[in-house]
C-alpha cells in the first residue's frame, strides 16, 4: 500500500492517545480501535508510521504491529496463547546442553546457567538441564510456577513474550528480557550460543548471516516494545 498521508499525530481522547494520519484515527488490521492509555508507547507507533516513506512496510513497524496483536488477537485466544507461551519452558533452550566440545559445553553454562539460577530465585522455577537434545520432563512444580507467570501478563505484554519467546527459543530468555535481567542484544547472543561457535568454527554463508541480521533486529525490536509496555 503506498503512503496515502502527510501528517502523523498523536491525539488524546477519553480513553487514552490514538495516532492520526491527516487527522483520522489508525485502526488495527481487525478495524479495531487503535487506542492506549501509554502515550510513549503510541508515540513510538506514530514514529513507524511517520518513518514510511512511498509504501507503507508492515515488517518495518514492529511496535504498531504487536500493539495491533495485543488489541486483536490476544483477546479472542488468550487462554490458548498463554499455553503455547508456557509451554516452551517444557523444552526450554537453556536446559539443553552438550558435553563435547568442551568449549561448547563451557560456553553453554556460562551464559545459560546464570538465567536458569535468575529463573529459579525469581520466580521459585527450577529447571533441570539435561544433556542431549531429547525432550525430558521438568519438574511440575516449576511448569506450573512460569505458566502462572505467562496467566499474570496483561494482554500488551502477552504479546511482546509470546513473539520474544518464539524468536529466542526459550521462555527463561523472554522473562528475563521482559525484566531487564539482559539487554536485547545479550538475549540475543544467549540464544544463538550454538550457532556462534559453529560459525566461529567452520565460517557461516550469507543466507545464514542474513537470517541472524533479521532475527537481532526483531529481537531488538521486540525489547523495545516490552520497554516501552513496562514504561
Amino acid at each position: 500500500m503506498k503512503r496515502f498521508y502527510k501528517l502523523v499525530t498523536v491525539a488524546e481522547v477519553d480513553d487514552g492517545h490514538v495516532v492520526h494520519l491527516d487527522g483520522k484515527p489508525v485502526r488495527t488490521p481487525a478495524k479495531a480501535h487503535f487506542v492506549m492509555r501509554n502515550r510513549a508507547l503510541m508515540e513510538a507507533v506514530a514514529e513507524e508510521w511517520d518513518a514510511q516513506v512511498e509504501d507503507i512496510r508492515p515488517h518495518a513497524m514492529p511496535v504498531t504491529q504487536l500493539a495491533s496483536t495485543a488489541i486483536d488477537r490476544i483477546p479472542a485466544q488468550r487462554e490458548e496463547i498463554v499455553r503455547a507461551v508456557a509451554a516452551y519452558a517444557e523444552t526450554d533452550l537453556l536446559c539443553y546442553r552438550t558435553d563435547h566440545p568442551v568449549e561448547l559445553a563451557e560456553r553453554q553454562r556460562r551464559v545459560w546457567q546464570p538465567l536458569l539460577d535468575w529463573a529459579e530465585i525469581r520466580y521459585g522455577a527450577a529447571l533441570e538441564v539435561h544433556i542431549g537434545i531429547m525432550p525430558k520432563p521438568q519438574p511440575p512444580e516449576a511448569i506450573v510456577r512460569l505458566a502462572e507467570v505467562v496467566e499474570s501478563l496483561d494482554n500488551l505484554t502477552l504479546a511482546g513474550v509470546q513473539n520474544a519467546t518464539s524468536e529466542l527459543g526459550s521462555l527463561v530468555l523472554a522473562l528475563a528480557l521482559l525484566e531487564k535481567r539482559i539487554s536485547a542484544e545479550e538475549a540475543f547472543a544467549a540464544s544463538q550460543v550454538d550457532e556462534t561457535f559453529q560459525i566461529e568454527q567452520w565460517g557461516e554463508d550469507a543466507e545464514a548471516t542474513a537470517r541472524r541480521a533479521v532475527l537481532r533486529a526483531d529481537i531488538q525490536a521486540t525489547g523495545r516494545y516490552l520497554d516501552l509496555v513496562r514504561g
